[in-house]
């Protein structure tokens, strides 16, 4: 089964991650020799700063350009999607789609960094119900420091989504154990590194992995693996 990176900020200067090609490629260096087989290029988008449009032709072109500079390369492959910001009606938007990965049906969706309700659950459940999204939740570990969040992770993890958790996060005493439990329960499903370059938040997705299997055995990797897979429709 692949290795798959489920969330980067790896193309080339579009948002806060790397600043240029060369970065670029060197993250996607650190990357194989991590074993990693598979990156979903995962940019941000802001609804309230960015235009869809805009955001869209600019993510290309650095596909694009990336893509030109590493042809040939034993390079993982790269699928493009975006870590989508939730905002309020992003439920009922109309060209929410065109930010899936690959063009599919899978999204990357960043909640707020505020303390939940239930009518952000109420929209996530939307998208998923109504509007036949697959999502992916970005990092979920990162919301559990607002006051009364717990309550509604408990409440997402039972819905019909997956669970991303950021690798460097099983590298942190502080919080290792807690998405270690959150995988054992079957609460989380996918790794990612949300790697921002090479001297800040590099690609730790093969340290992150070598945790999990130390913890909880190779063929819960795999098995993750094979998740991943069946999810972007891989082999």
């Amino acid at each position: 089964m692949p290795v798959i990176d489920f969330h980067s900020h790896i193309l080339p200067g579009i948002d806060d991650g790397s600043k240029d090609i060369e970065t670029s490629v060197g993250m996607l260096e650190l990357s194989r020799g991590q074993g990693v087989d598979a990156i979903v290029a995962t940019p941000h988008f802001y609804a309230w700063r960015d235009r869809l449009d805009s955001f869209l032709t600019f993510r290309n072109l650095a596909y694009l350009d990336l893509m030109e500079e590493i042809m040939g390369a034993d390079l993982p492959d790269i699928h493009v999607g975006a870590e989508v910001a939730f905002f309020e009606g992003i439920s009922t938007a109309e060209d929410i789609r065109k930010l899936t990965i690959d063009g599919g049906d899978v999204m990357l969706l960043e909640m707020p960094f505020r303390p939940w309700s239930e009518r952000d659950l109420d929209e996530v459940l939307y998208m998923a119900e109504k509007r036949q999204l697959t999502l992916i939740m970005a990092h979920i570990e990162r919301y559990m420091e607002f006051r009364g969040n717990r309550k509604y992770i408990n409440e997402l993890v039972q819905m019909p989504v997956y669970i991303q958790i950021n690798a460097e996060s099983l590298l942190d005493r502080r919080l290792r154990n807690k998405v270690i439990k959150m995988f054992e329960r079957g609460e989380a499903d996918l790794l990612g590194s949300d790697c921002h370059g090479l001297h800040h938040r590099v690609p730790e997705l093969g340290p992150g992995r070598k945790v999990l299997e130390d913890m909880l055995g190779s063929s819960f990797l795999e098995a993750m693996d094979e998740k991943g897979a069946r999810l972007l429709g891989i082999s």
